[in-house]
């Protein structure tokens, strides 16, 4: 915990998003030195020093001695933060982290969702079954928060749903690519009806206990989303 006072936690916030969107975005290539008591400009030494402690437990610098705080490859980084995500889908690449994003969910999603239809309980039936009711009702907003709050209900719950404790460690991973997507304008106002349908399809599949079917039906959603959001930044 920061000694710094008053408003620490909120610059130290502000310290870790600059400082880490300009490490993940390029302007601070691997090998730069970085300052402690320069990053706060002046406002707090402290905040300072906990930013780069949560800097370093991202993997994005390390603190050595004689040296002190030099940026690290991407190879180091902690791929898997939301923060991270966020930062690459900010940055110039956008598409590369769009395309794993993708390739990450195309391999496990449909598995998740294999999976539930044999291990979720009856509370998670009915949320999937609830999330996707609500995902139909807003679908004429799909940009909004409402549309996004079911979206990641639903895949968070279905993650949580799937018998395997990995796959449910990931749904902020899948939380961050789907709120990335509407923060950076690639989600379309209107919900593609098909996409919704399968969705749909998913929770009654798994309520239904039907593996195979829950998982087509999944593939269909992720390489739908895939397309989507490729399509969209083309057209930027």
């Amino acid at each position: 915990m920061t000694t710094a006072g008053p408003g620490a936690g909120t610059l130290h916030d502000a310290l870790v998003t600059r400082i880490g969107a300009d490490i993940v975005q390029g302007r601070l290539p691997a090998g730069s030195r970085l300052v402690t008591g320069d990053l706060a400009e002046g406002s707090s030494r402290g905040a300072g020093r906990e930013a780069v402690r949560v800097l370093e437990a991202l993997g994005l610098v390390s603190v050595r001695r004689k040296a002190g705080v030099v940026v690290r490859p991407a190879a180091d980084w902690n791929v898997f933060a939301p923060e991270i995500i966020e930062w690459r889908l900010g940055g110039p690449a956008r598409g590369a982290q769009l395309r794993e994003l993708s390739e990450l969910r195309g391999g496990i999603e449909p598995l998740a969702a294999r999976g539930a239809a044999t291990s979720a309980t009856a509370a998670q039936r009915e949320e999937l079954v609830a999330a996707v009711l609500e995902m139909a009702r807003t679908e004429g907003a799909a940009d909004e928060a409402d549309y996004l709050a079911a979206d990641v209900r639903f895949h968070r719950t279905l993650l949580a749903a799937s018998g395997n404790s990995m796959f449910a460690a990931l749904g902020d991973v899948v939380e961050a690519v789907l709120t990335g997507r509407t923060r950076h304008e690639l989600m379309p106002h209107d919900a593609n009806p098909h996409a919704v349908r399968w969705h749909q399809d998913v929770a009654f599949a798994i309520a239904a206990g039907r593996a195979e079917e829950a998982a087509q039906a999944m593939r269909l959603i992720v390489r739908e989303a895939g397309d989507a959001m490729a399509s969209a930044i083309s057209d930027d």
